[in-house]
């Protein structure tokens, strides 16, 4: 692990300042992704920001009905608490299903936002990584590539999102609130917050150098059944090969994201009319520009099967 410079802040402005006036700076919390990453040396911060002791580890309703969760909320407490579980269960079953007990303890919400792709070829620093090292080139694609997206992806990246959490919010609509190194503050709307490879895979999100997540703000609920399902190579501790996160109402319409297949949480909207009509109906539409790779052409059938399970169980 290369050396680096360390320091608490005491506000989030005070953070957001620090980051912006000293490169390679990184905001540090749970540190469950990027301390490993720092000891491989693929993350090389000369600097490291302790945001533990800011006051943003609460779970508040907001005045609108739903629940603003600080960006230190720890996803056991947040998917333990009785206010998620009972009106955003979806949010609750994917935290539940998307790592070990120790590490939920850790991991905390905006980390779980900014988790880096589990790609073998990220992690592995003697191959060419455009994520890694832009302009390297792709080492997954010609390579194994059974765990890789499916659609969304590029000539320069065809990594997936690992975060399962980030699925359930995207089904949830959940916005992510920032604060930039002028005290600034601004809203992203979780569809718009994780960015697709195009020709920089390195840039991840839209958040712009030195901003802070401070925040998650669920809606008011919706209501209706509302499932996780994800499928993985065993039955723990694995990232997912096709999740499905969806929120089903009596009459049948509903929301629907993806995991697994996509560089980020993947959702269409106007694949959701479909739904009364059945998963193959919906995964046509959702799927409808997909370019998977000879190994990963099963995640196009796996992923309208999950769906079809999730449906009927949700359908009773």
């Amino acid at each position: 692990m290369k050396s680096f410079t360390y320091e608490r802040a005491n506000s989030p402005a005070e953070a957001a300042a620090a980051a912006a006036r000293t490169p390679r700076a990184k905001f540090i919390a749970g540190g469950t992704n990027l301390l490993d990453l720092m000891k491989l040396e693929i993350e090389t911060p000369s600097h490291l920001i302790d945001v533990n002791r800011l006051a943003l580890d609460k779970i508040e309703p907001t005045s609108e009905g739903g629940l603003r969760l600080g960006a230190l909320v720890r996803n056991t407490e947040l998917a333990t608490d009785e206010r998620v579980r009972r009106d955003y269960g979806l949010l609750s079953r994917a935290l539940l299903a998307g790592a070990s007990g120790q590490l939920r303890n850790k991991a905390t919400t905006a980390g779980n936002l900014l988790q880096r792709t589990r790609c073998p070829y990220f992690y592995d620093t003697n191959q060419p990584c455009n994520k890694r090292q832009p302009g390297s080139g792709c080492s997954a694609i010609g390579g194994f590539s059974r765990q890789h997206a499916v659609i969304g992806a590029s000539e320069a990246c065809i990594a997936t999102h690992p975060s399962d959490m980030a699925v359930a919010m995207c089904a949830l609509d959940a916005v992510v609130e920032t604060v930039r190194p002028d005290g600034a503050t601004r809203n992203i709307p979780i569809a718009e917050f994780h960015r697709l490879p195009g020709d920089t895979p390195e840039i991840e999100t839209t958040l712009a150098s030195g901003e802070l997540i401070t925040a998650v703000t669920l809606p008011k609920p919706v209501g209706g059944k509302q499932i996780y399902r994800k499928v993985r190579d065993r039955a723990s501790y694995a990232f997912a090969l096709v999740s499905v996160a969806a929120i089903v109402q009596r009459d049948g319409s509903g929301r629907v994201a993806l995991g697994g297949v996509a560089h980020k949480p993947w959702r269409v909207e106007a694949a959701e009319a479909d739904l009364p009509r059945g998963a193959k109906a919906v995964t046509a539409k959702l799927l409808a520009d997909a370019r998977p790779t000879r190994e990963n052409a099963f995640k196009l059938t796996l992923a309208e099967r999950t769906l079809a399970a999730v449906l009927t169980e949700a359908r009773g």
